[in-house]
């Protein structure tokens, strides 16, 4: 049966959930995407009369898709040059999903998605759909094929280990300017004692380049080892600038709902610097510059006003 409007219009209607849960689990805009797509695609094929609840089925199909992704996802990454990170999302982008409760806010945290790696594709699963959306174990018992006791069982699992001990801190638009403005004073002050305070004594820093952009295999763990690597990064040098393809502006912003320094050359965004910030300083610093997850936050950028860069880097 050939769908109607009124069947397209339901899936518009669930669109951006769909694409909410899904970034959650693969930790990739442009995989969460197509799999979105190729949820609606299944959706035309269905009979929509005879499917009694849209959203359940559509969350089912959604979920099912990107745990089959999951499973090749982590063989592919098993050959992925250097660190894998997720795709960074910067602020108000719609894919971000809901952010009305702590537990919905963290969930999408850059810190909670790479954890999130660690996990099984089920346990994820259950977090995500359990934690950011708040689905009862029942209905994701039903998504997953699952008894409600193993939802139960795999969420309490899937807690544990995103619980790593520190304890993230709360962060609004003004205070990541504040948090950001003092990092980027002390890493481009030429010495490594005032980046070393606003770090803690266990802070690691790890880099994204996807094989495309030079970065670390291995993360820099330790204050005084990530504050040398961060002034060395901030030097200025013309081998950098060739790299990049000119100067860069940096911006301050929130990316996945923490603070971040973003890169920007030409109205292209080269890198998103994440600061995961806790109680006792900046725990991680966490920087994507792979360009094929940059695509999605460079055409966010584009479309809106930021103000004047506060430094041109190199």
């Amino acid at each position: 049966m050939a769908p109607t409007m009124n069947d397209a219009d339901r899936f518009e209607g669930s669109r951006r959930r769909l694409e909410a849960i899904a970034y959650r689990l693969l930790g990739s805009a442009s995989e969460a995407e197509d799999a979105v797509q190729e949820t609606y695609l299944r959706w035309q094929a269905a009979d929509a009369d005879r499917i009694e609840v849209p959203e359940a089925w559509l969350t089912k199909v959604l979920t099912n898709l990107c745990l089959n992704q999951l499973t090749s996802a982590r063989a592919r990454r098993e050959t992925y040059v250097g660190q894998w990170l997720p795709e960074p999302l910067l602020a108000g982008d719609p894919m971000l999903g809901p952010a009305d409760t702590a537990e919905q806010r963290e969930s999408v945290s850059y810190a909670v998605l790479t954890l999130l790696e660690r996990l099984s594709p089920n346990e994820r699963a259950v977090y995500v759909l359990r934690e950011a959306f708040d689905y009862p174990h029942r209905e994701i018992a039903e998504i997953l094929d699952l008894t409600e006791a193993a939802s139960q069982q795999l969420f309490h699992r899937a807690k544990k280990h995103v619980a790593d001990g520190k304890a993230r801190a709360v962060v609004d638009e003004a205070a990541a300017r504040r948090i950001v403005d003092e990092f980027l004073a002390a890493a481009t002050s030429g010495r490594t004692e005032p980046l070393v305070r606003l770090l803690t004594q266990d802070a690691v820093a790890v880099g994204d380049g996807g094989g495309k952009v030079p970065a670390r295999t291995k993360a820099f763990e330790g204050a005084r080892a990530v504050a040398s690597f961060m002034r060395g990064l901030f030097k200025p040098g013309k081998a950098k600038r060739a790299l990049v393809g000119g100067s860069p502006e940096i911006h301050a912003t929130t990316a996945n709902g923490e603070p971040a320094v973003v890169a920007v050359v030409d109205g292209r965004i080269v890198g998103v610097m994440c600061l995961e910030v806790t109680a006792g300083g900046i725990a991680a610093v966490r920087s994507q510059a792979n360009p094929d997850k940059l695509a999605r936050a460079t055409r966010r950028w584009a479309a809106a006003d930021h103000g004047t860069p506060l430094l041109h880097l190199f």
